[in-house]
């Protein structure tokens, strides 16, 4: 008999084997399936046997969560090959590929963007020093480096709003700072940083009701209607898209 299989030995399961379960069970059944003791019954050990590797489910979690962020970010720094280098095309061909990432990996949008948040756990839009963050903070700030962006006047953005602004604004500057991106600080103003959070707002909001079929109506041709948006928003801030 094999001395790995010999009884009362525990099988040896490594960090990348329990993620591995994990991720596959998220896929399969949907991020409540996430057990620590699914994940031992399917490698064969006890649940406590996990402890060594986290401390706890929401650990455990939080260790999926990044595995999902970093493949993503793969892609969106992908996104633009073969299209021109143009910093509007390359900003907006960012949004396409996490739109259709989303559609292709309902259950990892669903732990990712839309599920509370776990003890510790920060999403990966809350924090723009995260990859994915990086991916969108880097886009926009070409495109802010490359267009004369149109935004609304400071007297027009409502008063109860600007302090949350004032603090996006030093954490997007932080956050660039940190990651070595070259973002124009001089130019995020209060109107900048209110046309992003509502653009991010517009295209999370969309891609969010298509993953989840919760359009309000049939649509028979969801991306005509999701290049709408991102030509909407086009206009809005002065681009022809």
């Amino acid at each position: 008999m094999n001395e790995t299989r010999r009884r009362g030995r525990t099988p040896a399961v490594t960090d990348r084997d329990i993620r591995r379960v994990a991720r596959t069970l998220l896929v399969e059944q949907g991020p409540d399936a996430i057990t620590l003791r699914a994940i031992a019954r399917d490698l064969g050990v006890t649940a406590p046997a996990l402890y060594r590797h986290y401390e706890s489910r929401d650990d455990l979690v939080e260790a999926v969560r990044r595995d999902i962020c970093a493949d993503l970010t793969v892609e969106l720094a992908a996104a633009g090959a073969g299209l021109p280098d143009d910093a509007a095309t390359q900003f907006f061909a960012v949004f396409r590929a996490f739109r259709q990432w989303a559609l292709a990996h309902a259950r990892e949008f669903t732990l990712v963007f839309a599920s509370p948040l776990g003890a510790g756990a920060t999403s990966a839009m809350q924090q723009f020093g995260e990859p994915v963050g990086r991916i969108f903070l880097g886009a926009a700030g070409r495109l802010l480096t490359d267009y004369d962006v149109v935004t609304p006047p400071t007297e027009h953005i409502p008063p109860e709003l600007r302090d949350d602004l004032t603090r996006f604004q030093a954490d997007l500057v932080r956050a660039a700072a940190d990651s070595g991106q070259k973002f124009p600080a001089e130019k995020l103003d209060l109107g900048v940083a209110y046309v992003m959070i509502q653009s991010w707002a517009r295209l999370y909001g969309h891609v969010t009701l298509e993953v989840f079929g919760n359009y309000p109506l049939p649509v028979s041709h969801p991306d005509l209607l999701f290049d709408a948006t991102l030509a909407d928003i086009g206009r809005i801030i002065g681009l022809a898209q």
